[in-house]
């Protein structure tokens, strides 16, 4: 017999060569028809595995419910798509095919006088749902280093022969389901008939491995649902996302523009665009400084010891610009990839004593890392950023409570930004592979234990995730959830006791020793850059009137009333009020549609009306009339609103 841990810790008893499709059959036929794959001892596997071990097992059934069964499910709908391609394109190469967070893509090389688009769609998703109606198995099966690069030679397929020599181990893995066989190492779901519906999402292009010297080929990105209704539901959602995309409503609003002439990567902020950013670095500013952050400033180039010292040119050399030589011999400097090893300078720049810990050091430091161009995506994954960074360097006894304190500033920020469904990931080093990791064991635990307590503590809720974990140290990072559903992640808090080490960073103690100190790192909003883009995407352009660039405009209904206007917008900029004139030679209505489209919160209407009566006509963006006020009954209004919005998220 063998003994079986389920989630709830109750364990029971099946007979050897049981399977875990055995087990849920046993728990309830329902189940058995909605299970995807299983867990066993944290390790996903197929249905159709048997079990066999003379020790407790831990074991979960996986369904469509959980993150990891949707991954095995897209994962298995890879395999399908690309089926449903050799069907009508037999002489393709098939490179990869991964589950990402929404759906699947699959690398393709395509003969050189074939081209794929979107126009063919339609025949490959009812391909798809042809082949899917056939309830083929998925079956694996071992199979020699040799065997499989004999199969994959006689396919003339470079990218999978690669594959396999990168491969240590002698048994490979294939999947098979009806016609299709490839490489993997699986799991899959059971048959192909869990698929009820499929959607082709985009066809674009992407270099193998991700580098621009590799061939090109071409990545086509679907979505598959185990109904329909699930489906519908997500077009739905995926259309509302295209029109929030934050490339679109960042060019709309003028906030932000690429330049190739500039390089790729690096977003130019556009007036409108940098009056957000201010603001948003402001309220951060305030806030740090409220808690006792103290604010420094570094270059935006370091010399390459500093990096070789932190660990940072050995982990993350490739992903670095190249090096910058000076005519001094030897001479070599980094555009800066982290802002860390820099403060970790300015702490060691003066005798430092245990009555000064905590010392908080904070800076928005813009930092730059080499981004693949194809991975290049908007404001969400450029190659110069600026992070709102800060490291903290407290004592050994001060790191639980700092570590806390830390916490509830992440908590304030989201709850400010109207971020209201996340989760904190726990993210640990991997138990297996250490090798990428620096520092002693001893340190990893310290620090792991102190942030599980933390978040404990904190009463927030977590997942762990192993693997995760900076180079350096451990971290718990915030994965929000926006209002379409998707996961992002944004701020973190770090825990090293690593770099302190390597920078030999001391402190005076009570008893008059010198001892080393540790070091929290943390972002809140972790670069502005993405965490705006999430903004603009989360509130579809709409900001709060604390926050929007501009707050109000004026319109004038014809140009006799202009000077009036401009003599208006002076009077509230006295009061910090953000806002404009439009005195184009439009109508009111074209300039009342073009204010709601640029997203201002509120439209100030001028005539001869409202100059005679010393009043203004106002209106929300959307159309809700607000009638006529004063001056100072307007100011009054958008300073409550202002307040409200701010005292709500204390």
């Amino acid at each position: 017999m063998i003994s079986v841990e389920f989630p709830d810790q109750t364990v029971k008893q099946f007979p050897k060569g049981t399977s875990p499709y055995d087990i849920a059959k046993s728990i309830s036929e329902g189940l058995s028809r909605n299970a995807l794959a299983a867990k066993i001892d944290n390790q996903i596997t197929d249905l159709n595995k048997v079990i066999e071990s003379d020790k407790t097992v831990k074991f979960e059934l996986l369904t469509w419910n959980d993150d990891e069964g949707k991954s095995v499910f897209w994962h298995s709908s890879a395999h399908l798509l690309a089926e449903a391609i050799q069907f009508y394109y037999p002489n393709v190469k098939f490179a990869i095919g991964p589950p990402i967070e929404n759906g699947f893509y699959y690398d393709i090389e395509f003969p050189e006088n074939v081209s794929f688009s979107s126009e063919d769609f339609l025949r490959i998703e009812s391909k798809i749902i042809e082949l899917a109606k056939t309830k083929s198995s998925f079956i694996r099966s071992e199979v020699s280093k040799e065997y499989a690069l004999n199969f994959f030679n006689q396919k003339k397929n470079q990218y999978k022969l690669e594959l396999i020599e990168d491969l240590n181990e002698n048994n490979i893995t294939f999947y098979k389901q009806g016609n299709f066989t490839d490489l993997c190492k699986g799991p899959h779901i059971p048959h192909t008939g869990f698929i009820k519906s499929f959607k082709l999402i985009n066809v674009a292009g992407a270099y193998w491995r991700g580098s621009e010297k590799n061939k090109q080929l071409t990545r086509i990105y679907g979505i598959s649902f185990p109904k329909k209704k699930l489906l519908d539901e997500y077009l739905l959602k995926y259309e509302e996302a295209k029109k929030r995309d934050h490339r679109l409503i960042g060019k709309n609003m003028g906030l932000f523009t690429f330049s190739n002439k500039v390089g790729q990567g690096l977003p130019l902020w556009l007036p409108k665009g940098a009056i957000l950013r201010d603001r948003l670095i402001d309220f951060m500013k305030k806030t740090q400084m409220d808690r006792g952050y103290e604010p420094v400033i570094t270059p935006h180039i370091g010399a390459k010891e500093l990096y070789v010292c932190s660990g940072h040119y050995d982990k993350y050399g490739e992903d670095s610009f190249k090096p910058i030589q000076t005519p001094n011999e030897n001479e070599e400097f980094f555009l800066k990839p982290m802002n860390c090893p820099h403060h970790c300078e300015i702490f060691k720049s003066q005798p430092r004593s245990y009555k000064d810990l905590p010392i908080r050091l904070a800076e928005f430091g813009t930092v730059y890392r080499y981004e693949k161009s194809g991975e290049l995506h908007g404001l969400t994954r450029v190659r110069g950023f600026t992070q709102d960074d800060a490291h903290i360097f407290v004592s050994q006894n001060q790191v639980q409570e700092e570590f806390e304190k830390v916490i509830d500033l992440v908590l304030y920020i989201l709850k400010a930004m109207g971020f209201n469904d996340y989760v904190a990931q726990i993210s640990l080093r991997d138990q297996k592979d250490k090798k990428k990791y620096i520092g002693s064991d001893e340190n990893w635990q310290l620090s792991e234990k102190a942030i599980i307590e933390a978040a404990n503590n904190k009463n927030i809720k977590t997942t762990i995730e192993y693997g995760e974990a900076a180079f350096y140290g451990p971290k718990l990072d915030f994965m929000i959830k926006d209002a379409l559903g998707r996961k992002w992640q944004l701020g973190t808090i770090q825990i090293d006791y690593n770099l302190p080490e390597r920078f030999d960073l001391k402190y005076k103690g009570a008893d008059d020793k010198m001892h080393q100190p540790v070091m929290i790192h943390r972002a809140p909003f972790g670069s502005l850059e993405r965490f705006i883009a999430l903004l603009i995407e989360h509130n579809g352009g709409n900001f709060p009137l604390w926050l929007t660039p501009n707050q109000l405009i004026i319109l004038p209904i014809s140009k006799k009333h202009n000077d009036y206007c401009k003599k208006l917008l002076k009077s509230l900029k006295k009061y910090d009020i953000r806002g404009h004139i439009d005195d184009r030679n439009e109508t009111t209505g074209r300039k009342v549609r073009d204010a709601e489209k640029d997203r201002i919160p509120l439209i100030i209407i001028v005539g001869d009306d409202e100059i005679k009566n010393n009043s203004l006509s106002v209106r929300k963006n959307g159309g809700e009339d607000l009638g006529k006020m004063s001056i100072e009954q307007l100011v009054q209004m958008i300073q409550l609103n202002v307040e409200k919005e701010l005292n709500e998220n204390n």
